[in-house]
């Protein structure tokens, strides 16, 4: 297993493709495509979310409270055997501030342990903290799957600073019914074909060169969650 921990500051934006396009030649500019993307395209993320029965982690997430968590397993590509590598993440935001601790491991482990509680061997003492925070999480909300939500990504880092991330989200699908994410293949638009998510990750501020490419193209910060835009698109209301 491996495990990975991020904080920062998670910028959101709801543009259009055009706003995007024109963006575009400043990231070229200043930014590294991530590895992921090969040759310059973008790749897949297919993404299992948890709740329990009664909504608790997307009604607290809509809410916008001064903390908040929620647990997912994440896939690059869907899986194509027990052997593939998914990462377990539990994702909190305090005050702004985004941490995220995940774990690596074979998703036939992940889903055992997502069926029985029966934990992946580790002797490392960082991999059995990310489990231990996850066993606690289940406990105060005895979650189990409830939405794969799956989307298109081209990633950047800056150039000389990898702490600085922007994407891009397209092509952004969601699904209640197929859960095995190893059989996903499709499930319902999100957003408008002509919509992209763009997600700037920093660890402070943003950099000038960025703050003026986002100011010249009349983009502003605006509050979105895809798992609970998807809560709320859905679900009736009187």
């Amino acid at each position: 297993m491996a495990i990975t921990t991020f904080r920062r500051y998670e910028k959101k934006f709801y543009i259009t493709k055009k706003q995007r396009d024109a963006l575009l030649p400043a990231v070229f500019e200043h930014m590294d495509p991530d590895p992921y993307c090969l040759d310059g395209k973008s790749y897949n993320l297919v993404n299992l979310y948890f709740d329990d029965d009664e909504n608790t982690v997307v009604l607290n997430s809509i809410l916008k409270p001064h903390y908040k968590e929620k647990l997912r397993l994440r896939s690059y590509g869907a899986p194509e055997s027990d052997d593939s590598t998914v990462y377990l993440e539990i994702k909190s935001k305090l005050y702004g501030i985004v941490a995220k601790r995940r774990v690596g491991m074979r998703f036939g482990d992940a889903m055992e342990y997502i069926r029985s509680g029966k934990r992946p061997k580790t002797d490392l003492y960082m991999q059995k903290q990310v489990l231990d925070e996850i066993d606690e999480f289940r406990r105060r909300t005895p979650c189990e799957p409830k939405l794969v939500i799956s989307y298109d990504r081209q990633a950047y880092f800056q150039r000389g600073n990898r702490s600085i991330r922007l994407t891009f989200d397209d092509n952004i699908v969601t699904n209640r019914d197929q859960l095995d994410i190893s059989k996903f293949r499709t499930g319902e638009p999100l957003i408008p074909g002509d919509r992209v998510i763009l997600e700037i990750k920093v660890p402070d501020t943003l950099p000038l060169w960025l703050s003026k490419a986002l100011s010249d193209e009349g983009i502003f910060i605006t509050s979105f969650s895809k798992y609970g835009k998807e809560f709320q698109k859905n679900t009736p209301h009187d």
